[in-house]
């Protein structure tokens, strides 16, 4: 957002920068805590890499321990610079089976998007609704954003439904927005702001 003059940024810069990345409790024994760059953390993004749903809904792949490595520094990188904040979803002292943050986090305009993944062996229990619930409470009532979004191909109906679990409204369809492997996807907008309901 290009800052105007005479309107106050939603969220000060360094409110990401100049604080812990917080820990954030689930049901069941989970937490959305930092990525580490342990031999756990980098095994769990590495198989997200290859699972053949992640990487082709969330358009990306890790080919190795080091490279997953190299992408973790690269997340803490990005909350340093304010544009993301990506948590593990794991059990507490345990290793990630998931992930969720906020992408394209725009302080001063109030704004992010909720990206998220939950590998196989979690799949099925709620765990990214969960998930997608929690962080999506901290960006609007503790960090202070004003709108979130959830977007995702319309051929991915399992997303459609965590947004809607997770109070998300839809918002329309945006026309041949994703290139995936197989081609030009829809993609389906969903957003929550600040005030709606719990």
């Amino acid at each position: 957002m290009i800052n105007t003059p005479g309107i106050p940024a939603v969220v000060p810069a360094g409110r990401l920068a100049d604080h812990d990345q917080a820990v954030l409790p689930l049901p069941g024994g989970l937490e959305l805590r930092p990525w580490r760059l342990d031999d756990a953390d980098a095994d769990a993004l590495h198989s997200a890499g290859q699972d053949p749903a992640i990487s082709h809904w969330n358009l990306f792949s890790v080919g190795s321990r080091d490279e997953a490595r190299a992408r973790i520094g690269r997340l803490h990188a990005r909350r340093q610079a304010e544009t993301g904040v990506i948590w593990a979803v794991a059990p507490t002292g345990g290793a990630a089976v998931g992930l969720a943050g906020l992408n394209d986090v725009d302080l001063a305009g109030g704004t992010a998007e909720v990206v998220y993944w939950v590998l196989p062996e979690a799949r099925g229990g709620g765990l990214a609704v969960a998930a997608t619930r929690r962080l999506s409470r901290w960006a609007l009532d503790d960090l202070g954003l004003h709108r979130l979004t959830l977007c995702h191909s319309t051929a991915n109906p399992a997303s459609c439904r965590v947004a809607e679990k997770a109070g998300y409204t839809a918002e329309g369809t945006l026309r041949s927005a994703l290139l995936h492997a197989d081609g030009w996807h829809d993609q389906h907008v969903h957003a929550r702001v600040a005030g709606d309901p719990a």
